[in-house]
């Protein structure tokens, strides 16, 4: 029967060869045809990428990240490493780069791809995980562009962090960190598997119309016609002094695209009361501010439907927003998220953004299940 073996550690250590070793030591493992690591952005990044490419000779996907999650919880700083032994699945990943060029890099991974799948084995199915450079505005126009490309494809993805400096943000390719990139992992596999989109939001009857915004630069002008902060504070019953990074987390807005709502989260307040978004917003958009559920709720129904869909899971890739994370923190509940998500055997990252197939999203955990 097709099965798949995990293996996860995670290593505190700053020396990135000594990780490195630690981390190989702890996953090596028959039938080795991955390797997923995501690390805190304070390594030496050229001496990680040669150590990485040094240890490993399978496949090595990864990126830099705001927290990891994994054995044990959410973890900070330090790098985790996860391996996935079958002869039953087979990574592929591709360089998606420069971001600048989506269009062009989408259409030639596309017939890179399609042309794996000419000899994939019968009853083999197929989907990619995404990583990219969470600071380039550009998760958009990539998402888009594979979709367009690569539609049949089951996608989902999350933007690299840097333990929210905001600075510099890197996906690992071939022994390199690289900024301005991103790359696409096509898992191939009889083993059965499900996607999962968890969001612990609802709408409201609260609506708002972006009537001025700079989508390339993710900022919106006016909402309603006056400035943002002024109109998002109004209907929250707030003064715009008051519309502080707490309050944008509680209430994030939703835009409807088909029967599904997503969450389009505000960065910062800017001096001159526009906002600032972590996803592009366009001018004409209706928007509903969304209201916080209870988190474990939700995460428990998603995560069951998934377990319905696959069995018991061998691992769930996880996605995670870095504002869940600080949602917790702030409510004391990290422990306690942590524990629920090593649970249920999630390996994965706090990002900079998520990914759903054609779409970017935001305070969203975006992962697939895999079965056992």
């Amino acid at each position: 029967m097709p099965r798949i073996t995990v293996k996860q550690a995670w290593s505190r250590s700053p020396d990135p060869k000594a990780a490195v070793a630690e981390l190989a030591a702890a996953i090596d493992q028959p039938d080795l045809q991955v390797v997923l690591f995501f690390c805190g952005s304070g390594y030496p990044l050229p001496a990680l990428g040669q150590a990485l490419r040094a240890a490993f000779s399978c496949p090595v996907v990864g990126c830099t990240s705001s927290g990891q999650i994994g054995t044990g919880g959410f973890h900070a700083g330090g790098i985790s490493a996860m391996s996935l032994g079958s002869k039953h699945l087979t990574v592929t990943p591709h360089l998606l780069a420069p971001l600048a060029e989506s269009q062009r890099c989408a259409s030639q991974v596309a017939a890179e791809v399609r042309s794996t799948w000419a000899h994939r084995p019968e009853g083999w199915k197929s989907f990619g995980l995404v990583l990219v450079d969470g600071l380039s505005l550009a998760e958009e126009r990539l998402m888009a562009a594979l979709y367009q490309s690569l539609g049949e494809l089951p996608m989902i993805g999350g933007s690299a962090g840097d333990d929210l400096e905001f600075e510099q943000t890197h996906v690992y390719w071939d022994g390199g960190f690289h900024a301005g990139a991103g790359v696409l992992a096509v898992f191939d596999t009889p083993v059965p598997f499900a996607a999962l989109k968890v969001q612990h939001f609802k709408p409201t009857d609260r609506r708002l119309v972006i009537t001025a915004a700079n989508p390339a630069k993710r900022v919106v002008h006016e909402i309603n016609g006056v400035p943002a902060t002024d109109a998002y504070a109004e209907l929250l019953g707030l003064t715009a002094d008051e519309v502080t990074p707490a309050v944008f987390s509680r209430h994030p807005v939703m835009l409807k695209i088909g029967a599904e709502h997503y969450i389009r989260s505000i960065a910062k307040v800017n001096p001159d009361h526009s906002m600032t978004f972590f996803c592009a917003i366009e001018e004409g958009l209706v928007l509903a501010i969304g209201e916080a559920l209870d988190p474990v709720q939700v995460m428990t129904t998603g995560f069951d439907e998934a377990a319905r869909a696959v069995g018991p899971p061998s691992v769930v890739l996880g996605c995670d927003c870095v504002l869940r994370r600080l949602e917790y923190e702030a409510s004391g509940t990290l422990e306690m998220v942590g524990t629920f998500l090593s649970a249920r055997k999630v390996f994965g990252f706090s990002t900079y953004g998520e990914q759903v197939n054609a779409i970017h999203v935001n305070q969203t955990f975006a992962g697939i299940a895999l079965g056992s």
